[in-house]
């Protein structure tokens, strides 16, 4: 895909992790209670979201020209960032309806870490 679907993409992550983290530190408790699990859970997840917005966005800013970026690692950061702090959101708003993401949460994060690891290519 080109670097303007990644910009995008980066960009849009970017947006909704600012919004999803202001949600959890002002409106999550009204949902889920004062569990400090849950809450720190929506963080964790609402961080690696942006962590990865940043990435998404430097990575297609980067010139071909310039620096050979292997062509896996921005999908990889792109889904695994989705799968990971988006079954993170769900499970903590409706664990019981969406128990099957669990599996999600883990293959999200290896996902992330090869993104990462495909930069060393």
């Amino acid at each position: 895909m080109s670097s303007n679907f990644y910009w995008k993409a980066g960009s849009l992550l970017g947006l909704t992790a600012v919004g999803l983290g202001a949600f959890g530190a002002h409106g999550l408790v009204k949902y889920v209670g004062d569990d400090a699990t849950k809450l720190k859970n929506w963080s964790m997840a609402a961080q690696y979201q942006l962590i990865h917005a940043v990435a998404l966005v430097s990575l297609s800013s980067i010139s071909p020209a310039v620096r050979r970026i292997h062509p896996i690692a921005t999908p990889l950061m792109l889904g695994g960032t989705i799968a990971f702090s988006g079954s993170i959101y769900l499970l903590t708003l409706k664990r019981e309806q969406f128990r099957f993401l669990g599996p999600v949460t883990p293959l999200g994060g290896l996902a992330m870490m090869a993104g990462w690891a495909a930069l060393l290519l």
